[in-house]
């Protein structure tokens, strides 16, 4: 029986160059909130968690002393490293492993990044537990994520869609859910930003390599569903569609 780390593992082992051209990934206006968040603060230790094609890292690097991209993907990680060489981003290293159990000692980082990346952990809580003990004291967490909803019809939608696509998906996690892992893990939310971010079928399942029956069935459920869900995902003739993103930053709660 497979575990979820598995599964991820089998979905990315052969998608690094994808998701490193992805456009969807390599742009975004939660950069320039990072990088400004990076410079106010002065912080030096990056933790880029669920790193995939490296853009975060990218994006931040020349900011700090070290940028960890760090990812359960060995296969991610070696195109991270390529790419970083050729950038000349000296500050990046790269480290396997799991969002649940980091390789860090406590407090060894003054910002932990994630983008992209918590859909797929196994266990969300365990995580953030794991995100508070290596971040310092006065660091900051920065989640960039798509938001699942609170009315079920349009949150079962987009959770179906995604799974069929992507058998590694676990869930687009609600705000209310966020804020439960949030207080959970004792931390303080400090900013809360929704942003909108449309997806180009096409491209979307491309670079997954979703299987054309999958592919014709996500089709299908777009063109049966109630025109609400039709009319919140903005969804067009050709599969195109627009998602909610949550951009959340956390500290440690005094």
């Amino acid at each position: 029986m497979k575990s979820q780390q598995q599964i991820s593992k089998a979905q990315y082992q052969d998608k690094s160059d994808a998701y490193l051209n992805s456009q969807v990934h390599a742009q975004g206006i939660e950069f320039e909130k990072m990088r400004d968040c990076i410079q106010q603060h002065q912080f030096k230790h990056i933790l880029d968690l669920g790193c995939g094609g490296g853009h975060v890292s990218y994006q931040v690097a020349d900011l700090t002393e070290t940028t960890i991209a760090y990812d359960v993907t060995p296969e991610m990680l070696i195109t991270v490293e390529k790419t970083a060489q050729k950038k000349g981003l000296t500050q990046i290293q790269t480290q396997l492993g799991v969002a649940e159990k980091l390789p860090f000692a406590d407090q060894a980082f003054d910002c932990v990044i994630s983008r992209y990346s918590a859909h797929h952990w196994q266990h969300v809580g365990y995580a953030m537990q794991e995100i508070y003990r290596v971040l310092t004291t006065t660091g900051k967490v920065i989640l960039v994520d798509i938001l699942g909803n609170a009315q079920p019809a349009l949150d079962t939608f987009l959770q179906t869609i995604e799974m069929i696509r992507d058998p590694s998906h676990v869930r687009n996690y609600s705000l209310a859910e966020w804020m439960h892992f949030a207080e959970y893990a004792s931390f303080r939310v400090e900013q809360i930003q929704k942003q909108t971010l449309n997806l180009d079928f096409a491209s979307w399942v491309s670079r997954m390599k979703t299987p054309e029956n999958h592919v014709k069935t996500i089709r299908a459920l777009q063109m049966q569903v109630a025109g609400n869900v039709k009319a919140y995902f903005q969804i067009q003739h050709d599969g195109s569609f627009q998602t909610d993103v949550m951009y959340l930053v956390l500290s440690k709660a005094a």
